[in-house]
């Protein structure tokens, strides 16, 4: 069985085409050729803004002319990240995908399901016309992964409607009306190299096979941050076996959290054997720290052949410092809405890069917007005490949740309906663009919903198939409820 064949049929023939189609954040060009092309063939109207955002119209069915516009929002980029061993370029490469039991993945690359699903029910209603509705708007952005880009530069009369319906939510039964706001930290230190020290032995530790995740729907589930451990192992090693470090590279994705992480360091050669009972030591008190959330963890240690170069000492000591120092994972709970995360920080990457530079990047949210000016200049502390060069993204607003929204109210009521049970109403820690909408379009009311999805923004996402009819049929029927 392959996805064609899954219901409802038409959301899973246009998802299957969407995974064919290369879209990385920042480089949608050609899922904007698609999405185009889609519109002219099916006889939509569309255009698109300068920044690559792309909207189609259909117009209201016969007897709902009256009816207010809704507007289905959904973002066309899509987290590129993949297994270590695996061979794929996102740039050029279709999504290898597959049905496995009630779930469909990708063979070891993320799914693109967020928010490739979202796009596929949206485009389904342009172009299905049995479907009732007064008139509908498709709004498909760019760059929601990496820098909310579409959402902040969105043109100028794109929109129309009252009512906006996101597509980008991951626990089917579970409607948003929230979320948090963001902000990315980034430090650069400058290094110096010196020659390796001749008499020294070096070595390669790899930290990898974490879960990772989403930085905001997963981080309150423990989960280990490779970059953190790989940091502790050299900042003892440096303590205690005067370790010097040649190379340090962890993460991807600012809002992933890291799931591998390697570094090549020596240590004096007499002081090797020492060294190596420490790190199967450590290695076995890492994995019985993260026994019950990191089950497949993979720590190893594997002699190198003498390296060129290390770092000079002080940015060594300044680098471990940091990534030891630097929060990460939830800062604090909410008291305002039980079990949410009120506010996070994510050690999202640390890069050496080839002009002597270190770039570390970090992610910081809160859906209280002092409690997230608080959490970057934490950040920023721990790295002005490293003399690192410090900048910040302008960030990205909150989503202040309204309970009153007639269109919640509608929403709730269709669910109840359909399903003979309540759905739960919440907040989401994970940034959404609503905030930006809003900003630019203040009378808009806004919900967000969606199948289930788990282990997104890792290899490990997958999309449960059957919350996919759920996820249709909810949106169907609240159309014509509108």
């Amino acid at each position: 069985m392959t996805i064609r064949d899954l219901q409802p049929q038409s959301v899973w023939e246009i998802f299957d085409e969407i995974t064919k189609v290369p879209r990385p954040s920042k480089k949608e060009g050609k899922i904007i050729e698609w999405l185009m092309a889609f519109a002219k063939e099916h006889g939509i109207e569309c255009k698109r803004d300068k920044i690559g955002n792309v909207v189609m119209r259909k117009p209201a069915t016969p007897g709902m002319e009256q009816h207010p516009t809704v507007i289905l929002q959904s973002h066309m980029d899509m987290v590129c990240e993949k297994n270590s061993d695996v061979e794929f370029d996102f740039e050029h490469d279709a999504i290898r995908t597959r049905v496995d039991g009630e779930w469909v993945r990708a063979e070891g690359t993320t799914l693109g399901a967020d928010c490739g699903i979202g796009m596929a029910a949206a485009l389904a209603v342009m172009i299905d016309d049995g479907l009732r509705h007064g008139a509908v708007e498709a709004l498909f952005t760019v760059d929601e992964e990496t820098g909310l880009t579409g959402a902040f530069e969105l043109g100028e009369g794109m929109l129309t409607g009252k009512y906006l319906i996101n597509l980008d939510s991951e626990d089917e039964g579970e409607l948003f009306i929230g979320c948090a706001g963001g902000v990315d930290t980034l430090a650069t230190l400058r290094y110096t190299t010196e020659p390796a020290p001749a008499t020294f032995t070096y070595f390669r530790v790899d930290v990898a096979d974490l879960l990772g995740g989403h930085s905001g729907d997963d981080i309150d589930k423990g989960r280990a941050n490779s970059n953190k451990i790989v940091a502790r192992l050299l900042w003892e090693a440096a303590e205690r076996f005067d370790a010097r470090l040649s190379y340090f590279s962890g993460g991807n994705l600012r809002n992933a959290i890291p799931r591998e992480a390697y570094a090549i360091f020596g240590v004096p050669t007499e002081m090797a054997a020492d060294f190596r009972r420490r790190f199967e030591q450590f290695a076995e008190e890492v994995k019985a720290e993260f026994h019950f959330t990191e089950p497949r963890m993979s720590i190893s240690l594997n002699e190198m052949p003498t390296v060129d170069c290390v770092i000079d000492l002080p940015t060594q000591r300044a680098l471990l410092g940091a990534v030891i120092g630097l929060p990460n994972g939830v800062l604090a709970m909410s008291f305002a809405v039980d079990g949410l995360v009120e506010t996070s920080s994510n050690l999202a990457s640390v890069k050496f890069e080839s002009d002597n530079r270190i770039v570390i990047t970090t992610s910081q949210r809160s859906s209280v917007e002092s409690a997230k000016l608080y959490a970057m200049q934490t950040v920023e502390a721990v790295f002005t005490l490293a003399s690192a060069e410090v900048v910040h993204s302008d960030g990205y607003p909150g989503w202040t949740p309204n309970p009153d929204s007639k269109l919640l109210e509608i929403t709730v009521e269709s669910y109840r309906r359909l399903f003979g049970t309540e759905p739960k109403v919440r907040a989401i820690h994970a940034g959404l663009e609503c905030g930006l909408f809003l900003e630019k379009y203040p009378e808009l009311e806004m919900v967000s919903f969606g199948p289930t999805l788990r282990g997104v923004h890792s290899p490990d996402e997958r999309l449960e198939i059957p919350t996919v009819d759920k996820f249709w049929r909810l949106l169907v029927d609240l159309l014509a409820s509108l």
